[in-house]
């Protein structure tokens, strides 16, 4: 279900930029308008994430999840009736304000029914839905949009969330609460007798931005969303556009290169999610194998630096290093997700998540505004290929940067006590 949720939000959050083309056109946006309005997105979304994640812990995974769904879900139907730019600006800032929701709940539902060896897994198959909708939009977003146009794509991409909201409240509960688990399963999940402990003495009035804030771990996660979360939203928003620039791509055409570099994140995610598990089984802590995976995936992204240089020999080299960098990034980012609840007590997960969120959408709104103002620069020099190679390289060395910075943090395992 936390699967399905994420690949709606990632389904619904990309729409206007396979449909960018056409609205370039109706609305006569330049690139700096078009980072303009997905910065509104950016910012809502950070805004949106350090109060959704604090509201997520009281209202607890079931509602939270599904009251940020509906939300964001007649957002993304509203895109369907903008007929300005300023209009397309408060669209985007409430699915941005809405959609931050996803990620405390699903982080928060996966804390609630996993022991840490298996979060990270687990958080890499859910995550790996924002691939899947990042993979289903490019496959249907521009066929629906040159059959019914763009206004009635956005209307029945938001309706999608309703059906999942059906089956959420027919199937979802915490373990506490849920009649289809035993107790040999609900016991295992609460294995991890240092969380139990701690969790038992938390006295959740504490559990404030304020007291959290005075953690180092908080700044760890923080500072690694930052630095990396920009990049793949910098993937998400402006690949389509990299295609039109460099290849002359448009509409349909971009529909198998862009499925393609998902398809490869989608990889990245699963496996990314797994390698901890696998190195925690064969006796592995949970703190080396979470940091030795993370160092291995941000060496990973390096090579996304020769993404423009080696795409001038084929399209195929830059969508493959592409790709190989996006799962990068998904396998960074099921691990850096899952370092929440290794570190805090699952009273505090949601907020602490918030808190990372909205810190890693202000690192996208200044790597979107950067891309918007480079390539317009460059563009009007004639030389826009150098504004991508300048963003890739950036997205290439965020990771590695990222880890050196969180490690220095957090260098040992310690759970915080609230």
């Amino acid at each position: 279900m936390v699967f399905f949720a994420t690949t709606i939000n990632y389904l619904d959050r990309q729409v206007i930029s396979l449909v960018k083309d056409t609205l370039d056109t109706e609305f006569n946006w330049t690139k700096t308008d078009y980072a303009n309005i997905t910065a509104a997105f950016q910012l809502a979304y950070a805004i949106g994430l350090f109060g959704a994640g604090r509201l997520i812990d009281k209202l607890g995974s079931k509602i939270g999840y599904a009251l940020s769904l509906v939300l964001w879900s007649i957002a993304a139907m509203c895109h369907g009736f903008i007929k300005t730019t300023t209009g397309f600006f408060a669209a985007r800032a409430a699915l941005g304000i809405t959609e931050a929701g996803n990620f405390p709940s699903a982080i928060k539902a996966t804390a609630e029914w996993f022991p840490k060896k298996e979060r990270a897994f687990a958080t890499g198959i859910f995550n790996s839905g924002t691939n899947i909708g990042a993979i289903i939009a490019p496959l249907s977003v521009p066929f629906i949009a040159e059959s019914v146009g763009w206004r009635t794509t956005f209307v029945l991409t938001g309706l999608t969330g309703f059906i999942w909201l059906i089956f959420w409240f027919w199937l979802y509960e915490i373990p506490a609460r849920s009649k289809r688990i035993k107790k040999e399963e609900f016991d295992y999940i609460n294995s991890d007798k240092d969380e139990a402990a701690i969790s038992a003495t938390v006295n959740k009035s504490k559990i404030t931005w304020g007291r959290l804030l005075q953690f180092r771990q908080t700044w760890a996660f923080a500072v690694g969303k930052f630095l990396t979360d920009g990049v793949w939203w910098f993937y998400l928003f402006w690949l389509p556009d990299f295609l039109k620039e460099q290849y002359g791509l448009v509409k349909t055409a971009i529909a198998f290169p862009i499925a393609l570099v998902y398809t490869i994140a989608a990889v990245g995610s699963v496996f990314g999610g797994w390698l901890p598990m696998y190195l925690i089984k064969n006796g592995w802590s949970v703190f080396r194998a979470r940091k030795t995976s993370m160092l291995i995936y941000a060496l990973c992204a390096l090579p996304v630096v020769l993404a423009q240089v080696s795409g001038t020999y084929s399209m195929w080299f830059a969508v493959s290093i592409i790709g190989f960098a996006a799962a990068a990034h998904q396998g960074w980012s099921a691990n850096i997700f899952t370092t929440v609840s290794d570190m805090f007590p699952r009273a505090a997960v949601g907020t602490v998540t918030g808190i990372g969120g909205m810190a890693g959408g202000l690192g996208s709104i200044l790597i979107s505004k950067s891309a918007g103002y480079l390539f317009d620069y460059y563009k009007s020099l004639g030389h826009i290929e150098t504004g991508y190679f300048i963003m890739f390289i950036c997205c290439g060395i965020a990771y590695i940067a990222g880890w050196f910075i969180m490690q220095w943090l957090v260098p040992k395992s310690k759970m915080v006590m609230l």
